[in-house]
Formats: C-alpha cells, sequence, structure tokens
C-alpha cells in the first residue's frame, strides 16, 4: 500500500506596506491574502513589521535627532495594530474568508499596560480566522530597541495544524541558538523567518537553519523602493541618491536538506509559492534529529522561561524531555536503602500500596498503636 504524505502549498508574500498608513496597509495585505489563496496556498506569509511598516529611519537618522524620531515614533503608534482590536479583526477575518492559515508581522501597540510602547510581533492566524499565537520578538537589534520593546518566552510556541507543526522566529531571533531549540523540540516542521535581513549572510543562514531543523523555512522579506516612503517624510533625504531599493527583498523558500527551492526574490513586489511534502522533513531527521536522538539530555539541561513578567507566575518550566531527566536523577540521588523501599513500595499490589500511604499519612501516635495492634501476642 503506498503511503500518502501531506502537501501544502504556501506562499512568501514580498510586498512594501502602505508606508505609516494602518488602513492602506490592512487593504492591501487583505488583497494580497486573498490573491496567494486564489493561487492556492493554504499558509500564507507575509514580512515582518509589515503593518504599518518596518521603521528604517532608526538606521538612517542619528540619535541626536530626537525630534524627528519623536514625531515617527508617535506617527508609528498611532498606526499600529491593538490586538484584540478592529485591525487584527480585519487580518483574521481575511484568513477567515480565504480558508488559509496567516502568519503576518505588526506594530503591536502595549494594550495591557501604558498603550503607547511597541511590540515586533508575529501573528499566526487559523482558517476559522482565529489568533492562535502572538509572538513578540524577544530582541530587538541594535537600533531597533529604541521603537521596540523586548517579548517573553511565553509566546515561543508551536502550531498544530493538518499539514504538520507551524513555528516561526522573527529576524534575528533565528541567530538565537536556544530560540531556534526552543521550537526544535516543539517538533516544528514549517518554519517561518519573517524578516528585514537580506543578502547573503542571511540566506546562507536559511538554508543552515533548515538543515539543522531538518524542516521547511520560509524566508519573507519586505521589497521597499525609495518610492514607497512619502516625500513628507524628512529620513527619506538621507539617503543616497543611487539607492532605490531601500531593502532588495530575498524572500527564499528552503527545504530540510538546506537546498533553496523557491527564490530568492530581488528587487520587486511578488509572491513565491512552492509545493512542500512534509514526509521529507520527517525522513530527514533519521541522521540528524537535534532534539530526538541527536541530543544529549544527560549531557545538556535545558528550559524556557515561560512566564509573563509580573504576572507571579512559575519562573521556568523544562521542557518535557528536562523534566524526566530530572526526575530520574532525584531518584538516583536518594541513598540506597531509600530507593529500595521506593522500589518495594510500587512492587507490591495497588490496595497494599494505599494501605500504606494511609498508614504513613497518620500522626505517628496513631502509627504506633497500630503496630502494636498488629504485633502477635506471646503465649
Amino acid at each position: 500500500m503506498t503511503r500518502t504524505s501531506p502537501k501544502l502549498r504556501v506562499a512568501a508574500v514580498q510586498a512594501a506596506p502602505v508606508f505609516l498608513d494602518l488602513e492602506g496597509t490592512l487593504d492591501k495585505a487583505c488583497h494580497l491574502i486573498a490573491t496567494a489563496a486564489r493561487r492556492g496556498a493554504k499558509l500564507i506569509v507575509l514580512p515582518e513589521a509589515f503593518v504599518p511598516a518596518y521603521p528604517d529611519w532608526i538606521w538612517a537618522l542619528p540619535p541626536s535627532r530626537s525630534r524627528a524620531i519623536s514625531e515617527l515614533y508617535a506617527e508609528l503608534v498611532e498606526n499600529a495594530v491593538t490586538i484584540p482590536g478592529p485591525a487584527c479583526d480585519r487580518l483574521c477575518q481575511a484568513a477567515r474568508e480565504a480558508r488559509v492559515y496567516v502568519v503576518i508581522g505588526v506594530n503591536e501597540r502595549n494594550s495591557e499596560a501604558s498603550g503607547t510602547s511597541l511590540y515586533n510581533t508575529l501573528l499566526f492566524i487559523d482558517p476559522d480566522g482565529t489568533l492562535l499565537i502572538r509572538h513578540r520578538k524577544l530582541v530587538p537589534t541594535g537600533a531597533e530597541r529604541l521603537v521596540w520593546a523586548r517579548g517573553d518566552g511565553s509566546t515561543l510556541r508551536v502550531l498544530e495544524t493538518p499539514f504538520g507543526r507551524l513555528g516561526g522566529l522573527i529576524c534575528w531571533e533565528n541567530y538565537m541558538p536556544l530560540a531556534r531549540y526552543a521550537l526544535y523540540e516543539r517538533g516544528v516542521q514549517v518554519h517561518v523567518a519573517s524578516t528585514w535581513d537580506r543578502g547573503e549572510p542571511w540566506l546562507s543562514s536559511l538554508r543552515h537553519i533548515a538543515a539543522e531543523g531538518r524542516m521547511f523555512v520560509i524566508g519573507c522579506c519586505q521589497a521597499l523602493h525609495r518610492d514607497h516612503i512619502p516625500d513628507r517624510l524628512e529620513f527619506k533625504r538621507l539617503y543616497p541618491p543611487d539607492r532605490t531599493w531601500i531593502n532588495v527583498g530575498d524572500s527564499t523558500i528552503v527545504d530540510p536538506r538546506g537546498q533553496v527551492i523557491a527564490g530568492p526574490l530581488r528587487e520587486k513586489e511578488d509572491i513565491l509559492f512552492a509545493e512542500l511534502d512534509l514526509a521529507v522533513a520527517t525522513g530527514a531527521r533519521w541522521m540528524l534529529d537535534v532534539a530526538g536522538h541527536y541530543s544529549r539530555p544527560d549531557v545538556f539541561q535545558f528550559a524556557v522561561r515561560t512566564a509573563v513578567p509580573g504576572s507571579g507566575e512559575s519562573a521556568a518550566v523544562p521542557s518535557s524531555r528536562e523534566a524526566a531527566r530530572r526526575r530520574a536523577l532525584r531518584v538516583r540521588s536518594r541513598p540506597a536503602a531509600r530507593r529500595k523501599s521506593v522500589r518495594r513500595v510500587r512492587s507490591r499490589p495497588a490496595a497494599r500500596r494505599k494501605s500504606v500511604r494511609r498508614a504513613r499519612s497518620r500522626p505517628a501516635a496513631r502509627r504506633k498503636s497500630v503496630r502494636r495492634a498488629r504485633k502477635p501476642r506471646r503465649r
């Protein structure tokens, strides 16, 4: 009997936003989602910080230009996405109408607090239009720290989907070995690398990550032309006159052996498609499974801190493999006599073990009286 493996048609949308225009960018995003869905895509990926723009002025304006930076930041906050809110609802509706999974980068306002700080956030939406993951970038890179706050470990998650396990990281989070491993251990098979980066070093990294994790990697970037930035914005004049493409794009799709199967797209807005065979991701792990047979939990310890700061939750949650290893170590660290008694108790019938537990739960004086009562009388 021939086994059929799950197939998935994916789309990496390389496009520019309507710069610093929330409604205009949402219109464009919804149109692109519908277009990719009509061409057969079941998973549609849009770039990092697509709504309403990547704040590239942070690399052009020196910090001494504080007034210009403050004005741009205020405009970015004004056009950012609030979750829950109308902008998020529109993206969810687009996914629902197209019956597709959508992964899209947004500037998210911190609505749970001041409402004036921002996160670089990746949204994972299912075909029912439900927002399932809201992943906030753990570490903004360099000058990005002047715009975005840091995320936390609670959003390092992987989705179970009909075609396999879906996860993702934002831009240089993909250079964080432990962030990658957090997703590897959760069995990610299709990995989204939503980004602003491009060029040969980045493309080589996508190939390495795909081969390391034995998974498909969808690298999706904006293609931003100079003309996409409104003339009214002063920082536009700081780019060299011959720099027509602020970001060339380089969106790319890579297979689990590190081979490029689509792209890279360069210096144009377009949609990159690829057909993924999830059996390839599983089969590739027979030789290398970095969170499975190729890991050494007896040598290395790994845990993800999933608590939201200030929530009062537990600070660290070990991986399932690490938790099992710790339990084994606790048993091994007991004195020999204690371990034997544990084994003796475990070997008793269930009814006998219950009576032992009941006896141990009684006060000491009560236990002595029980022992005296059980002691045979001398004749």
